[in-house]
């Protein structure tokens, strides 16, 4: 059963409203003010927001933006009420972010009509995609179709081949594309003074590359280059940010997807500071299984070059070829050319610093 806040200080209308979206098999939470309405609303996570806009303590715009800077809130669907018909109220509401408008007085029907269609939309936009080609056109067919966004959007995403060892982008560019990997392996790495290698991410089949420069409008931090032949499609800039600010719940859907590996990079990036190049090593070896879909057995094998490998842990080659030996002498890997078989995941997990 979806749940339902109803924010509205107006005791009569409040509890009308209740009546008929409770006979609708909707479960309703009242709360009197603005004020009372942030604090249920953080509280409860409905699945759906109806706030009246003039109350008193805090009015609805003011609720709007104080959920709206909440990343546990700021997604829910939210529908103003108001006695007002201008347009001044219509594009400050939409500005700040409201999915819908209902203007009193409205009859059973057209309420109902609104939350079951907001319902709806944001139950496409909560769905996971598939993380290939025909998910990526899916969500976008799904995207176009919430708010007409056929203008915006080019249809003809074409996908290319990136040759191993090709340059999807360089650090110091500009950004003007954001990459889909829908089959392939890519690794982004920055460089020091003296051409030294890290790298700072693998990308596999689904992922997404380069959205953080391009979010910022900032030049890129780092370089993007295939590691085997690789087919990405490229979603151009202004496609991109079409999808993103016509659209409140395309934006919010598109930030999760692209944000996901966010978490993980800034631990890798601590635990790069304070862990042993030993630990290091076993942990680089099980991001590559991770990041490349090894299934988590006893036993998983995968190509990576030495100098990869050192340019993840963050140290010489020599260091991690060392540490590779000992791993091989405590038979936790075996070691083929550049062929790595991990033998025991679960002590390679459990390294000691």
């Amino acid at each position: 059963m979806k749940k339902i806040l109803l924010i509205e200080d107006n005791q009569e209308i409040r509890e009308n409203i209740a009546e008929i979206l409770t006979l609708a098999n909707y479960q309703v939470a009242e709360a009197e003010n603005g004020k009372v309405g942030v604090e249920k609303a953080k509280k409860e996570h409905p699945d759906l927001i109806i706030c009246d806009i003039m109350m008193p303590q805090l009015d609805g715009y003011g609720v709007l933006h104080m959920l709206g800077k909440d990343p546990a809130t700021s997604s829910i669907p939210f529908i103003f009420l108001t006695a007002k018909s201008e347009k001044d109220d219509f594009r400050k509401g939409m500005n700040l972010g409201a999915d819908d408008y209902l203007v009193k007085p409205f009859d059973d029907l057209e309420l109902l009509d609104a939350v079951e269609m907001r319902l709806k939309k944001n139950e496409i936009l909560k769905a996971e995609f598939k993380k290939d080609l025909d998910g990526l056109n899916e969500f976008i067919e799904e995207a176009r179709g919430l708010e007409d966004l056929n203008k915006y959007i080019s249809t003809d995403r074409k996908v290319s081949v990136f040759k191993k060892k090709q340059y999807l982008f360089s650090e110091g560019n500009y950004p003007n594309a954001l990459y889909f990997l829908s089959k392939g392996k890519v690794k982004t790495f920055k460089t020091n003074e003296e051409g030294r290698e890290f790298i700072t991410d693998l990308y596999k089949d689904g992922d997404f590359i380069g959205y953080l420069d391009l979010l910022e409008d900032k030049t890129y931090r780092e370089s993007a280059v295939a590691l085997e032949d690789s087919e990405i499609c490229i979603i151009q800039k202004d496609d991109f940010f079409s999808l993103i600010h016509n659209n409140r719940d395309v934006a919010n859907k598109f930030i999760k997807i692209l944000s996901g590996n966010l978490a993980d990079r800034e631990e890798r990036l601590i635990k790069l500071a304070y862990n042993s190049v030993r630990k290091r090593v076993a942990e680089a070896l099980l991001l590559v299984a991770k990041q490349y879909e090894q299934a988590p057995e006893k036993k998983t094998e995968m190509s990576i070059s030495r100098e990869n490998l050192a340019s993840i842990v963050g140290a010489s080659k020599e260091a991690v070829i060392r540490t590779l030996a000992d791993f091989k002498d405590e038979k936790l890997v075996d070691l083929s050319g550049s062929k790595i078989t991990i033998l025991n995941q679960d002590k390679l997990a459990k390294m000691r610093n």
